[in-house]
């Protein structure tokens, strides 16, 4: 199977571990929901669906460069984890 291309979208920058919540830095492109990110790390390497995200505890549909979201996380992240989206 052919691996599909990726572009790296963010980073994260913070893990609230009581209740699986990832701070996604955007640094690059997009982050909308229903995109499947992959997130990858010393320990961490799974791809998720984006189902909901908030910036600032308000729901958004899109984050852009600059900005930060959080959204719950299926496994567990570390910060300096690296958020792919495929093109």
């Amino acid at each position: 199977m052919e691996q599909a291309e990726e572009m790296q979208v963010g980073k994260v920058s913070h893990y609230f571990t009581k209740i699986g919540v990832a701070v996604i830095e955007v640094t690059d492109g997009s982050i909308k929901v229903g995109d499947e990110l992959h997130i990858k790390g010393h320990t961490s390497d799974f791809k998720q669906k984006v189902h909901s995200m908030q910036i600032e505890h308000e729901k958004v549909e899109m984050a852009e460069p600059g900005q930060s979201i959080g959204m719950k996380v299926n496994e567990p992240v570390r910060a300096h984890d690296l958020v792919y989206k495929e093109i």
